[in-house]
């Protein structure tokens, strides 16, 4: 019952606008993080088609004491996934309803003209691009094992592999047991939406991270070299450093803050089962960190992934109240202005990545190019990942260097990123940054950082059925 309930509490709080869906989901105090962010991310992408059943079921009419929040995580696990099997009382009055629930499923899907139960996403999705039409995004942790070997698995479990998209659009086709190699990052694997693999001995055992492709172009971008020193100054949940561990192939160290106790500790928990083994946690806030300190004297490379709005997760419930006010956004750029303008200040720094999970010039173009005009030309942006069809807003020249990403044009969640590099004397010489898999087929000694492998080597560990 405890995971119903908590999971009934984080879509309460995202209905009152009490912040995004990983703040409440590690903030609930919940044990199972992952598997509490899994039920409440698939139950909101239900979400439309759950109120048509429970409206047609009427089921709150008839269960007056039972909260709609609670309502709509039980009903998703009982037709859509794991089929109830925890949930005490509340799990016996469900299924009291199931003959009703299962029949209004099958009016909704005659209605709809579909036989499968993803298939009555597709309305929403066509209206307004979001949770339903975002593939699911597997990143393969190359610190454990590598491309070939997670395709081979996944084929052993029946999945048809249709080799290396070639656009978007092939993204946008998948459906059933298909999935494809990304076409911009050489260590993606792609799947269609409704595929869940929370449970799956890939997942379990850190050999894939379930990260969206946005999330994963800052580590990608940032592309340190084996041996750097790097900070992840807004690190939790962990994701972004256990990429940015297997691009060093833990050769280096990586020094990551946050405040939270608990996101520290998940964190800790989660780059452990990756298998990283080159970093250093700190409960600090990042702002205090001394850039003077002898301790940070060979940091070369920074991701700053900073506090922001959230508004382009497109897990977040759509409602027009839940935007910030023009104060929070004031408020929000204040602070990402002070802490970008902090991470520049590390003396060795080389190469600084600038990213949020917001959708408003505010956040990201303005932050940037404040940031830069008060620096002077000690930094410069750079024209990162030439390839990617979605620039920044011409907020200022220059600003089509960094990127965006949306559910309609990339079908990713929305997401900036810029890339800061230092100019002038003491800087390094001029970096390649990644380009697209496309691009540069070749990888290996000498190539291009980022580039799709040529062939890959099994020589990590295997994974066995």
């Amino acid at each position: 019952m405890a995971l119903y309930s908590a999971a009934a509490a984080v879509l309460a709080g995202l209905e009152r606008g009490d912040g995004g869906i990983k703040a409440l989901v590690y903030n609930s105090g919940f044990p199972r993080v992952r598997q509490l962010y899994a039920l409440v991310s698939e139950t909101l992408r239900y979400s439309p088609v759950l109120e048509k059943l429970l409206a047609g079921a009427a089921l709150l009419q008839a269960e007056k004491k039972l909260p709609p929040q609670l309502a709509k995580v039980l009903v998703y696990d009982l037709l859509f996934g794991k089929g109830l099997k925890c949930g005490g009382r509340w799990k016996a009055l469900a299924r009291r309803h199931r003959a009703r629930l299962e029949a209004e499923l099958a009016r909704l899907k005659v209605q709809r003209k579909v036989s499968r139960s993803e298939d009555l996403l597709a309305p929403a999705a066509a209206a307004s691009p979001g949770a339903s039409q975002v593939p699911r995004y597997v990143r393969v942790n190359t610190l454990k094992t590598c491309v070939d070997d997670v395709i081979d698995f996944f084929k052993r479990q029946g999945y048809s592999y249709l080799g290396q998209a070639a656009s978007v659009e092939d993204l946008r086709a998948l459906s059933g047991k298909k999935f494809l190699l990304d076409l911009h990052l050489p260590e993606l694997l792609v799947f269609p939406p409704q595929t869940d693999f929370h449970d799956n001995l890939l997942y379990t055992s850190g050999h894939i991270i379930l990260q969206d492709k946005a999330s994963c172009l800052p580590a990608f971008l940032l592309s340190p070299a084996a041996g750097s020193h790097i900070i992840d100054a807004c690190a939790a949940p962990g994701n972004k450093t256990s990429h940015l561990a297997a691009i060093l192939k833990n050769k280096g160290q990586i020094f990551a803050f946050d405040v939270d106790t608990k996101r520290l500790a998940t964190m800790n928990t989660m780059l452990m089962r990756a298998g990283v083994t080159s970093f250093q946690l700190a409960q600090q806030d990042f702002l205090t960190v001394d850039p003077g300190n002898p301790k940070y004297s060979k940091v070369t490379c920074i991701l700053l992934d900073p506090s922001c709005s959230g508004s382009g997760m497109v897990n977040r419930v759509p409602r027009e109240e839940a935007a910030p006010s023009a104060e929070r956004l004031q408020a929000l750029a204040g602070f990402q202005r002070k802490v970008l303008s902090h991470a520049l200040s590390f003396p060795a720094l080389q190469r600084l990545v600038y990213s949020t999970c917001s959708l408003y010039q505010e956040e990201n173009e303005d932050v940037v190019h404040a940031v830069l005009q008060e620096r002077g030309s000690a930094f410069r942006l750079v024209n990162a990942f030439p390839s990617w069809p979605c620039r920044g807003l011409a907020a200022f020249p220059g600003a089509e260097s960094c990127l965006r990403a949306s559910p309609a044009d990339t079908l990713t969640h929305g997401f900036f990123v810029a890339v800061l590099e230092r100019h002038g004397e003491g800087a390094a010489a001029p970096s390649s940054l990644p380009v697209a898999a496309e691009e540069n087929p070749q990888h290996g000694e000498g190539a291009e950082p980022g580039a799709a492998p040529k062939k890959r080597k099994r020589k990590k560990q295997r994974v066995k059925e």
